[in-house]
C-alpha cells in the first residue's frame, strides 16, 4: 500500500472514502480507513472530508466506468476547493494506473491491490452494520477461467492462517455482531496452500465453536469443482451456519464451459447441486451465470434457459459478457454481438422471475427467522429484513409486520405470507429479540 502521510509530517487530515465493486472490496476499504486512523487521521463523511479516497473495482466494463465516474466526480469537487487531495486505489490502479497517471494529474496518490498476508487481521468493520460484518479468509483464486482478470490483479491465492481468521470472529463477536459472512474469490480453495488440504469444512466447525453467540455463519462465492461432501457435511450438522451457498455456475453448455476454462461440465453441476441439495435439507442456492461469451451459441443459450428451468435456484445474476483486456477470452472468436448478449441477459431474467414467483409461493405458510435491517418506507409498523437465505447487498428480502417497534439487528419469527416482486412478505409470530 502507498504512503500514508503522519500528522507529524504535516496536519491532522479529515480522510473520508467511496467503496466501490464486491464486498471484498469493502474489506479492503476497512483496511485503508484503518491505515490513516493509525496515523492520526479522522475519518469522516466525504462531503466532510479534506482527503478522499475511492476503493474502485475494474473487474467488468461496467465497474470500470462507474469507477472512472466516481473519479471525475472527485476531480470536479476538488476544482471547486471542497477537497483538497484524491487518493485512488484498488483493482482499476493496479491495472491502469500507468495509463491513469497522466490522464487524471489532479489524483494525488494512485494505490494498487492490497496484498493479503497469511497472517494479517482485519480492521473492524466500520462500512457495514453493527450486526453484520464480512470475514475474508482468502484471496485472488487458483483457477484461470479465460474471461477473469482477477488473478493477474491479485496476485497468487492465499490464505489466512486459522488463527487469524478466529481471532476477527471472536472480535466481530465481542461487538455484537449477529451475522458473519465469510468471504473469498474461493472459499472451498481455503487451506489449499496453507494446509495442502481444503480446510474450509475444518475452518467452519472451528468458528462456530469460537463464536457460539453468533446465530448465522454464511458463506459467499464457492468454486463447484471444491464444494466436498466434509463442506456440506458441516453445514448440515452446524445449526448457525446458514443453509445457503453462492455457487457461480457462469454456464451449463460443455463447449462454453470448455472455452471459458471452468473445469467442469453440465452433468458434473446437476450431480452437485442434488447432492448439495440431499446432504443439506432446506439448502438456498445462489449462483451467477455469463450470458454472450465468445462462441455461445442459440443452443447454447437454450440449453441454459432450460436448465434453471429444472433446477430451479434461490436468487441468480445474470452478466452479459463483458470482454477484457488481458484475459485470454478476449482474443476468441465468434464474439457476440452486444443487442445479442442484452437479449439473451433479458430472456434468462424472465425465465429467472417465473422460477422465482413459483419458490416464493412454495414458501407460503412457512416461518422463519428474519435478521431486521431497517424500517420500510410508508408504514410504521412494516419492515425490511433478511432470512437465513438471504445474502446481504445481493438478494431480496422479507417485508416483516409487526404491533410493536423493530429495531435494526434484532431478529424475529415471521410467517410468510406472499411475495412482493423479488422480497417475500409476512408477519412476526414471535417477539421475542
Amino acid at each position: 500500500m502507498a504512503h500514508v502521510p503522519s500528522p507529524e509530517k504535516g496536519p491532522s487530515l479529515n480522510v473520508g472514502l467511496l467503496d466501490l465493486g464486491c464486498v471484498r472490496n469493502t474489506v479492503d476499504s476497512q483496511d485503508l480507513l484503518a491505515s490513516f486512523a493509525r496515523k492520526g487521521h479522522r475519518i469522516t463523511s466525504v462531503e466532510n472530508a479534506d482527503v478522499v479516497v475511492v476503493n474502485t473495482c475494474s473487474f467488468i466494463e461496467d465497474a470500470k466506468r462507474e469507477s472512472i465516474d466516481a473519479i471525475l466526480g472527485l476531480v470536479d469537487l476538488k476544482r471547486k476547493g471542497r477537497i483538497k487531495k484524491i487518493v485512488v486505489a484498488g483493482c482499476l490502479s493496479q491495472r491502469y494506473g500507468a495509463v491513469l497517471v497522466p490522464e487524471l494529474k489532479e489524483v494525488d496518490a494512485f494505490i494498487g491491490v492490497q496484498k493479503l498476508r497469511k497472517d494479517s487481521r482485519q480492521a473492524p468493520a466500520v462500512l457495514t452494520p453493527a450486526y453484520s460484518s464480512y470475514l475474508r479468509i482468502s484471496e485472488s483464486c487458483l483457477h484461470q477461467c479465460s474471461f477473469c482478470i482477477i488473478p493477474k490483479l491479485k496476485g497468487r491465492f492465499v490464505s489466512r492462517r486459522m488463527s487469524a481468521v478466529l481471532k476477527d470472529a471472536e472480535a466481530m463477536a465481542l461487538l455484537g455482531v449477529r451475522e458473519i459472512n465469510v468471504i473469498g474469490q474461493d472459499v472451498t480453495a481455503y487451506g489449499l496452500d496453507l494446509y495442502k488440504r481444503r480446510a474450509l469444512a475444518d475452518l467452519l466447525r472451528r468458528i462456530v465453536r469460537r463464536v457460539p453467540d453468533v446465530p448465522w455463519i454464511r458463506l459467499l462465492y464457492a468454486h463447484p469443482s471444491h464444494v466436498t461432501d466434509d463442506l456440506l457435511d458441516a453445514m448440515a450438522r452446524g445449526k448457525r451456519i446458514c443453509r445457503y451457498l453462492d455457487i457461480p455456475l457462469q454456464h451449463v453448455s460443455d463447449r462454453v464451459l470448455k472455452m471459458m476454462g471452468r473445469g467442469t461440465t453440465h452433468i458434473k453441476t446437476v450431480a452437485l447441486l442434488e447432492k448439495a441439495r440431499r446432504r443439506v435439507p432446506g439448502m438456498a442456492l445462489r449462483t451467477a451465470f455469463i450470458v454472450g461469451f465468445p462462441g455461445e451459441t442459440e443452443k447454447d443459450f437454450r440449453e441454459l434457459l432450460r436448465f434453471i428451468e429444472e433446477n430451479p435456484f434461490d436468487h441468480v445474476g445474470v452478466f452479459t459478457y463483458s470482454r477484457e483486456e488481458g484475459t485470454a477470452a478476449y482474443r476468441l472468436k465468434g464474439q457476440v454481438p452486444r443487442a445479442v448478449r442484452q437479449e439473451r441477459y433479458e430472456r434468462l431474467m424472465e425465465a429467472q422471475a417465473q422460477v422465482l414467483q413459483g419458490l416464493h409461493h412454495s414458501r407460503i405458510g412457512t416461518e422463519s427467522e428474519v435478521l431486521i435491517e431497517k424500517r420500510a418506507e410508508g408504514r410504521m409498523d412494516r419492515y425490511w429484513g433478511r432470512s437465513p437465505w438471504d445474502a446481504p447487498d445481493v438478494d431480496g428480502g422479507v417485508f416483516v409486520e409487526s404491533r410493536r417497534r423493530l429495531i435494526p439487528g434484532m431478529m424475529v419469527r415471521v410467517r410468510i405470507l406472499g411475495d412482493e416482486g423479488y422480497d417475500l412478505r409476512g408477519e412476526v409470530v414471535d417477539e421475542r429479540a
